[in-house]
C-alpha cells in the first residue's frame, strides 16, 4: 500500500502536483523582519500578537495547523473560540524577546503528530483550555529575572482537571487539488462544554503591492458552498456540512492601528469582532477576500464531535460520499510507506514511534517564505519608499526568497537558517531525497547566494556567518540517496559543488584577514559560547582568530575534496580540483599549529586542547582558554578514503604526492595521509594520535564535556573554575551553565555554555565512526574517561548516541526525560505519549529548553536511530 505514496511523490518534484498544498502557512508572521516596516528596525514591536488580527501582512500569512498552496495564494486553516476568550484563536500566543525572560517563547501546547511526505495526509493536535486564555497573565508573570525559569502555560492549571479540549486537525488529499480537512473535537473535561469551530479560506493579499493582479474574490456559492475565484490560481469551492458563511477583507483596520480611516468596509478582523463581541463587522452581501464557516457544538463530557470541510477546484455533486474513507486510505498508505521505505523493522515499538513523531514534525515545518530584499527596502513600483532610518539587508538586495523552506521552527525561528537547514536536509533526505536536494541548492542559486559567494543566513542578518556545514549536507544526502535508490545522482552533486566552489572561495577572500589560513566567522551560530560576543570585538582586540572557523574550513575541505573525487569518476577534470583541495585541507592544519609573526597555535601544549586566540592592540596574541565546543570542532575535520580510489585517480595522487614530498611540513603536523591500514583506508585529519588521546580524554569526561545525555557545549570544569579575560580594564567571564541562559546576548534565547545541542553531538558520532573505519578495533580509550572501562571508536559513538536516545526514553518518574517535573505530561494519557523536539538540552537534566518545536535539527534522532540499527547495534 505504501507503494502509493512512494508514485505520488516521484510524480511531485519541486512543490509540484502532490505536494502543490501542504501545511506551509507560518504559525507566527507577526513580530518578523519581513513585516518589519518601523523606522528604527523595531521588528517585534511593529506588529504585535494582539494587533496581527487587525493588521494585513505584506509577506505572508500565519495560522494554526494552516494549509495552502506552493506560492500561498490561497490559505485555510482553522480558528477557535471558547466563548470566553478576548479574541478567536487564530494563530498562536507567545512572548516577544523583550517579554520573555529567556527571549521569544511560544505559550501554547501543540504537536505536529504526522504528515506524509506529500502531505496527502496530516495531522496535527492543539490543546486548548476551556477557561478564558491567560494571555496578561503570561505576560506579567515572565516578568522574571534570567536566573530564574520560564512560567509556562501548564502552570497557570488551566489544564488541571482536565478542563480544555483536544483539537486533532487532520488533512487528505482526494487529489492533487482535492483537499480534506476534518477537525475532530474532544472535550476532556468532567463537565459539558461549547466550542465554536470557524475554518477560514482567506487569500494573501497580494494585489495590494502588485498592480498586474486583480483583487480575488470568495462568495458564497450555495448554503453549504463558498467559491474562490482569483486570477493566479482559478477557482476553487469549499463545502461544508452546516454552520454559518461569514465575509470580510484581508485589509488592514486602519481605524484600530492607526486611527485612520478603512480603505474597505469589513476589515481583517472583522470575523473576530463579529463573533466575539457581536459587532456588525461582517459583509451582509457575503464576498470578501477573507471568509469563515462558524461552527459551534456542545460537547459532553468526555466526548467529541467531528466537523468535516472540503476544498476542491472542480465542484462536486456529494463531497461526503467518500470522505470518510479517504482518510481511512491515506493514513494507511502514509503508515505503509514509512513501514516500507524508510523505518527500519528492527526498531523497537518505541523507536519507531520517535522516528514518526520526528518525520511528520520535520514535514509540518515547511514554510511558504516570501521576502524580495529590495522592495523591503524601496518599496514595490508606484509605491511610495517606506520611511527607514535603519535600514537592515541593503547589501542583499539581489535576494528573492519565494519557495518552501524548511523552517528551524515555524514559531519561534519562522525564517531559514542556512545552517540549520544543511542538518534538515539530512533528515529529510530518508523520507524525501528530492525535497532535500532542492532545499540545498535552493541556498546556491543567484537569487539567494551573494554575488560575492556568501549564503544568506536568516532574515535579521543575511551576512552573519554561519558555519560552512552546506558541502557537508550535499554529501549526505548524496550518500544516502545512492545507498537507498541505488542510483548516484551527479546532476545534483555536480550543480551543488560548482556554487560550493564560490561560497568556499568567499570564506578564503573574507574570513582569512591575515591571509594565514586561520579563518574569523563571528559567533558561527553559537550565540554566547565566547566569553565576549564574537562578532563584536572589545576595544583593544584586532581581530579573533577561531579555532572552530577554522576547523570548519578544514571540514568544508575535505567535504570538497570528497565530493572532487566522486565527480573524477566520470569526469577526469576533477582531479584538479581534488588536489587543490587537499592543499587547503593541508595548508589548514599546518596553519593551526604554527607559530609566526601573525599567528599563534590554535593548540596549546599545557592543556592540550585547542582555543580561539585574540590578536591584541599591543602586537601580542593570547589564547582564550575556554574549554567549549569551539576546541572540538577539530575533530570534525576528518574524512576516510580507500586507495581504491587514488588508484583510480592517478592524476589526484602524482599531485597529492608532489605536494607532500615539496612541503612535508605541511603533512607532519597532521595524520600521516601516506599510512594505509590494513583495509586500504587513508585517514585525512588535523588530529595526530597524541592530540586525538588527548582531546578524547576530554570529550569523554563526566566532570568536563560527557553528560549522561551527550556532549556538552561548554566543559563542567568551568562550573567551580569561570574563565576571566582582563584587557584594558574590562572583565568578561564565561562560566558552566546547563540550561537556560543567565546572559542577554543573542537575546538569551539560546545557550552554548553549557546544554546539549543535537547537530554537534550528530557531528562527533559522525567523526568517531570515521576514526574506527581507520583505527580499527586495536585502538580504545576509557569511557568514561577515569572508569577503567575501554572502548573503540565505533562502540564510543554508539554510547554517545544512546546517551542522546536517554533524552527521548522514559525515566523512574514514568515521564520522557525532556519534559522535565511537570507530572501531568507523566501522568494524562491524553498528554504522556506526545513528542516535543526541543531546540537544546540542559547538559545535566536532559530537560529540553528553548524553541519547543525545533524538529529540524533535532529530528536528527532519526539519523541516529537509523545508523544505529544499520550498523547492527
Amino acid at each position: 500500500m505504501g507503494i502509493k505514496e512512494y508514485e505520488r511523490l516521484q510524480q511531485s518534484p519541486n512543490n509540484r502536483n502532490w505536494k502543490y498544498w501542504g501545511p506551509y502557512l507560518a504559525e507566527r508572521q507577526w513580530g518578523t523582519v519581513r513585516e518589519d516596516y518601523s523606522p528604527d528596525g523595531n521588528a517585534w514591536g511593529f506588529i504585535s500578537h494582539d494587533m496581527a488580527r487587525s493588521n494585513t501582512y505584506r509577506w505572508g500569512e500565519e495560522g494554526i495547523a494552516g494549509f495552502c498552496d506552493e506560492k500561498q495564494i490561497l490559505c485555510l486553516a482553522p480558528a477557535f473560540w471558547n466563548g470566553r476568550d478576548s479574541m478567536l484563536k487564530e494563530r498562536l500566543f507567545g512572548l516577544t524577546n523583550a517579554q520573555g525572560n529567556h527571549g521569544e517563547d511560544v505559550k501554547e501546547l501543540y504537536y505536529h503528530l504526522d504528515s506524509s511526505p506529500t502531505h496527502s495526509y496530516c495531522k496535527y493536535l492543539y490543546k486548548y483550555p476551556q477557561a478564558a486564555y491567560p494571555y496578561d497573565d503570561l505576560v506579567e508573570k515572565n516578568k522574571r529575572s534570567r536566573l530564574e525559569p520560564e512560567y509556562e502555560l501548564l502552570e497557570t492549571g488551566l489544564f488541571d482537571g482536565k478542563k480544555y479540549f483536544d483539537i486533532y486537525i487532520e488533512y487528505a488529499k482526494a487529489d492533487m487539488n482535492d483537499i480534506l480537512m476534518k477537525i475532530t473535537v474532544y472535550n476532556r473535561g468532567p463537565e459539558e462544554a461549547e466550542i465554536h469551530v470557524l475554518p477560514h479560506l482567506w487569500f494573501r493579499n497580494y494585489w495590494k503591492h502588485n498592480a498586474s493582479y486583480t483583487r480575488p474574490s470568495i462568495t458564497a456559492y450555495s448554503d453549504n458552498c463558498i467559491k474562490t475565484n482569483s486570477q493566479r490560481i482559478g477557482i476553487y469551492y469549499l463545502y461544508h456540512e452546516k454552520g454559518d458563511q461569514l465575509f470580510c477583507n484581508n485589509e488592514t483596520n486602519n481605524q484600530r492601528i492607526y486611527n485612520a480611516n478603512n480603505e474597505l468596509p469589513y476589515v481583517k478582523d472583522g470575523i473576530n469582532d463579529y463573533v466575539v463581541n457581536g459587532q456588525a463587522t461582517v459583509n451582509p452581501d457575503k464576498e470578501g477576500t477573507k471568509s469563515a464557516i462558524w461552527l459551534n457544538e456542545k460537547i459532553p463530557a468526555g466526548k467529541s464531535t467531528i466537523f468535516r470541510i472540503r476544498l476542491k477546484r472542480n465542484r462536486i455533486e456529494d463531497p461526503w460520499a467518500d470522505f470518510d474513507d479517504l482518510f481511512v486510505k491515506r493514513q494507511a498508505e502514509t503508515m505503509s510507506y514509512y513501514k516500507d521505505f524508510v523505518i527500519p523493522d528492527k526498531l523497537s515499538a518505541v523507536h519507531k514511534k520517535l522516528v514518526r513523531s520526528s518525520f511528520g514534525g520535520l514535514l509540518w515545518t515547511k514554510q511558504f517564505y516570501y521576502l524580495d530584499v529590495h522592495k523591503w527596502l524601496n518599496g514595490s513600483r508606484q509605491e511610495m519608499p517606506p520611511y527607514r532610518r535603519y535600514k537592515r539587508n541593503t547589501e542583499w538586495q539581489h535576494l528573492t526568497n519565494r519557495n518552501v523552506i524548511s523552517m528551524p521552527d515555524k514559531w519561534e525561528y519562522p525564517w531559514y537558517a542556512a545552517w540549520d537547514l544543511a542538518f534538515h536536509t539530512t533528515t529529510f533526505a530518508h523520507v524525501d531525497a528530492n525535497f532535500a536536494k532542492q532545499q540545498l541548492l535552493l541556498m546556491l542559486r543567484e537569487y539567494y547566494m551573494h554575488p560575492n559567494g556568501q549564503i544568506p543566513a536568516y532574515e535579521w542578518n543575511f551576512s552573519d556567518v554561519n558555519p560552512p556545514v552546506h558541502a557537508w549536507g550535499v554529501w549526505e544526502v548524496y550518500t544516502t540517496d545512492k545507498k537507498k535508490t541505488g542510483v548516484s545522482d551527479w546532476d545534483f552533486l555536480e550543480r551543488a559543488f560548482q556554487k560550493l566552489l564560490m561560497n568556499f572561495t568567499w570564506w578564503v577572500n573574507r574570513k582569512d584577514v591575515n591571509g594565514i589560513d586561520i579563518f574569523e566567522g563571528g559567533f558561527l551560530g553559537l550565540d554566547n559560547i565566547g566569553v565576549f560576543d564574537r562578532n563584536h570585538m572589545p576595544p583593544g582586540i584586532k581581530n579573533l582568530q577561531q579555532a572552530d572557523a577554522t576547523s570548519w574550513m578544514a571540514m568544508f575541505s575535505l567535504n570538497m575534496l570528497r565530493i572532487s573525487l566522486e565527480l573524477a569518476k566520470r569526469n577526469p577534470a576533477y582531479e584538479e580540483s581534488a588536489a587543490k583541495f587537499f592543499r587547503h585541507f593541508l595548508s589548514i592544519g599546518w596553519a593551526m599549529d604554527n607559530i609566526g609573526e601573525k599567528n599563534i597555535s590554535l593548540w596549546d601544549d599545557e592543556d592540550n586542547f585547542y582555543y580561539d586566540a585574540v590578536q591584541l592592540d599591543n602586537g601580542k596574541s593570547q589564547r582564550l582558554k575556554i574549554r567549549s565546543l569551539v576546541g572540538l570542532i577539530p575533530l570534525l575535520a576528518v574524512e576516510i578514503i580507500n586507495s581504491s580510489t587514488f588508484d583510480q585517480m592517478q592524476e589526484f595522487k602524482r599531485r597529492a604526492v608532489g605536494i607532500i614530498r615539496t612541503r612535508p611540513d605541511l603533512a607532519q603536523l597532521i595524520s600521516h595521509i601516506e599510512a594505509k591500514n590494513e583495509a586500504g583506508n587513508h585517514l585525512f585529519s588535523i588530529m595526530r594520535g597524541f592530540r586525538l588521546e588527548h582531546v578524547l580524554k576530554r570529550l569523554l569526561d563526566e566532570a568536563e564535556f560527557l553528560s549522561d545525555y551527550g556532549i556538552r557545549s561548554l566543559s563542567k570544569y568551568h562550573q567551580e573554575n569561570p574563565y576571566i579575560f582582563n584587557y584594558q580594564g574590562t572583565q568578561h567571564t564565561i562560566h558552566y551553565e546547563a540550561g537556560e541562559s543567565s546572559s542577554s546576548m543573542f537575546g538569551g534565547n539560546s545557550n552554548w555554555r553549557g546544554p546539549i545541542w543535537f547537530p554537534m553531538n550528530y557531528l562527533i558520532i559522525q567523526a568517531l565512526r570515521k576514526y574506527y573505519r581507520y583505527y580499527g578495533e586495536a585502538y580504545v580509550y576509557e569511557f568514561p574517561t577515569g572508569s577503567g572501562v575501554k572502548l573503540n571508536l565505533k562502540q564510543i559513538a554508539r554510547e554517545l548516541t544512546k546517551r542522546l536516545l536517554k533524552i527521548f526514553e522514559k525515566n523512574e518518574s514514568g515521564r520522557y526525560q525532556y519534559q522535565g517535573d511537570n507530572s501531568l505530561l507523566a501522568t494524562d494519557e491524553h498528554f504522556k505519549e506526545h513528542h516535543l523536539f526541543y531546540e537544546f538540552f540542559n547538559g545535566d537534566t536532559g530537560q529540553g529548553l528553548g524553541a519547543s518545536h525545533q524538529t529540524g535539527w533535532t529530528a536528527l534522532v532519526a539519523n541516529l536511530l537509523i545508523e544505529l540499527e544499520e550498523e547492527g547495534a
